[in-house]
């Protein structure tokens, strides 16, 4: 009889620990997400710090391999790859050209004043030279598409944040990723050679070679791709799970040419998504699968995890003027500097961004993450093949700083929704207007949101109309909010036991249905019943334009203004 071995390698534990977070998380997903709003991607990163080398020291990929950089930039390196593909399938049809203008100004003047600022924010909190100090910021000036991914496509999002605002900070994070390289490539240039050669250098090594002959090598492809793909399913040669597949195939494939060749990978990808679906047939096909969201989840927390158990603790140390104090300065700064002032200055010519409200989020919500980390070892890796970078000590520096502000951003973005709504109820609010519904101006009532799901095919982010079962169709003149229509005819004991409502919002062809319950106590009864007549009607406040004929039944203007009062709803 042989004996029993327990095997203890860390490549055995490492699988089990990995798959047994995901797991367990997964069975309590609903509420970590929908009811307490916490970020995967954070509670990943400090599963990952728990069991790594300075905690309780059961993963250290220093053990696994030689040289840690070389697994971190290619784990870094695929998942970006991925993540943009993904980035660029999901947005709508021709997103890029149609909103030209907004990626426009997000791509240059605003990512370029984010390396600025931020580089001058390490320049005088660790004293080291300017041009260090752009290297060091190139890494952190792209936001990141895979916690991007994390925070736009939450419930929350789904919830309070606009279609077009999350379709234009999607192309954003897909496409900065990838234009990182000219501002890294900037300042070693200027390190290693006389200035004339260098912009020089820059212009047609960066520029040419890595940008535009990567944005064609990803157009060019995904056009190819997709014909490809549409006629191979036409003809009934491929099934679905080699469809469905098909987009992130198509990253590996990019990633692996553009290596060898030498040209920007990342950004040759998010191309190559935006070409794929051009016509929007193949982001139709999928998006119902889910395929998308499980594979942004999984390399998302596999990724953070790694993350949490290769951060360098013991760096921060006065000795290598990564005093703790300066690390809190920095990310204390660079979150609050780095992108909300030039958003909230400059969001009026962003076509895409409409109030302020949308500019702080915006500004707010640019992560920072795996692109960093990415960007700090490629630093690393061309101060070491190049001898006469006169790099100085970034070397030693870049990677600890780097990992600290992406520690600090994944903290920062992970607590600021719960910190927002901790101690209060979160509500669907809708506004009917007093003239048309309750005879009570300025009046709103208030509802709590129980399920959303959305359906439909077309991804479009126009604000145009809503289309109301049983009412008709309705116009968002102002966004205002839209009225409610009753399911099912309110029995005598609904004031007890509260009415089931649902609302259906249309953008184009994209539909949001929404279940709406009233909490018992709302005083609802059958006694007030609203019908809107075969002629369109508009409310006096110009919040919807109402067609068709249709009933509901509403609390009586008393009743809704008694528990408004009680509660102080009124708004």
């Amino acid at each position: 009889m042989s004996e029993i071995h327990i095997k203890t390698e860390q490549l055995q534990v490492v699988p089990g620990l990995l798959g047994g977070f995901i797991f367990f998380l997964g069975l309590c997903s609903l509420i970590v997400k929908e009811r307490l709003y916490l970020s995967e991607t954070l509670l990943a990163m400090v599963f990952g710090i728990l069991i790594g080398p300075y905690v309780l020291d059961w993963v250290d990929p220093s053990e696994w391999i030689s040289n840690k950089d070389v697994l971190s930039q290619e784990f870094s390196r695929y998942a970006l790859a991925i993540e943009v593909m993904i980035a660029g399938v999901t947005l709508p049809k021709k997103y890029l050209m149609r909103e030209w203008k907004s990626v426009a100004m997000l791509l240059l003047p605003i990512m370029t004043t984010m390396w600025l600022v931020s580089s001058a924010i390490l320049k005088f909190t660790f004293k080291i030279p300017f041009l260090h100090a752009l290297a060091i910021g190139a890494c952190i000036a792209p936001t990141d598409p895979v916690l991007a991914n994390a925070i736009l496509k939450g419930v929350f999002a789904e919830q309070h944040v606009p279609l077009r605002l999350r379709n234009i900070l999607t192309a954003e994070s897909g496409a900065n990723d990838g234009l990182g390289y000219p501002f890294l490539f900037f300042a070693l240039y200027l390190m290693r050679l006389p200035s004339g050669k260098a912009i020089g250098t820059w212009f047609y090594a960066t520029w040419v070679y890595q940008i535009l002959l990567s944005a064609v090598i990803g157009a060019v492809a995904g056009y190819i791709a997709r014909k490809a793909l549409r006629y191979a399913e036409t003809a009934g040669w491929v099934d679905k799970e080699s469809f469905l597949s098909s987009s992130i195939t198509l990253a590996l494939l990019l990633v692996g040419v553009c290596t060898i060749i030498g040209t920007d990978d990342i950004f040759c990808c998010f191309i190559a998504g935006n070409s794929f679906t051009w016509d929007d047939w193949f982001r139709i096909e999928s998006e119902d699968t889910g395929l998308q969201e499980t594979l942004n989840g999984l390399i998302s927390m596999s990724f953070f995890i790694y993350f949490g158990t290769i951060i360098p603790w013991s760096a921060y140390t006065s000795e290598n003027v990564l005093d703790p104090w300066r690390i809190v300065v920095v990310i204390v700064l660079v979150m609050c500097l780095r992108r909300l002032p030039m958003i909230m200055l400059s969001y009026r010519l962003i076509p895409a961004i409409r109030t302020w409200q949308e500019a702080l989020f915006a500004g707010w919500f640019g992560p920072i993450g795996v692109s960093a980390l990415f960007y700090s070892i490629e630093t690393i890796k061309q101060l070491e093949e190049n001898e006469n970078s006169n790099g100085g000590r970034i070397g030693e520096i870049v990677y600890p700083i780097i990992c600290a502000i992406v520690f600090g951003s994944v903290l920062v973005h992970g607590v600021t929704i719960p910190l927002v709504l901790m101690g209060k109820r979160v509500k669907t609010t809708l506004s009917v207007s007093a003239s048309s519904v309750w005879n009570q101006p300025g009046r709103m009532m208030s509802f709590r949101n129980l399920s959303a799901r959305r359906r439909g095919r077309n991804n479009d982010d126009s604000d145009s109309q809503a289309n109301i079962p049983g009412i008709g169709v309705i116009s968002t003149i102002d966004k205002g909010g839209l009225p409610p229509y009753i399911s099912s005819p309110p029995g005598p004991d609904d004031a007890k036991q509260g009415c089931e409502f649902k609302t259906q919002q249309t953008v184009g062809a994209d539909t949001e249905e929404s279940k709406i319950e009233s909490r018992p106590d709302d005083g609802f009864s059958p006694t007030t019943e609203v019908t809107f007549n075969n002629s369109t009607t508009t409310d006096r406040d110009g919040l919807y334009t109402v067609g068709r004929s249709g009933g509901g039944s509403f609390p009586s203007a008393p009743e809704q203004a008694a528990v408004a009062n009680e509660r102080g709803d009124i708004t």
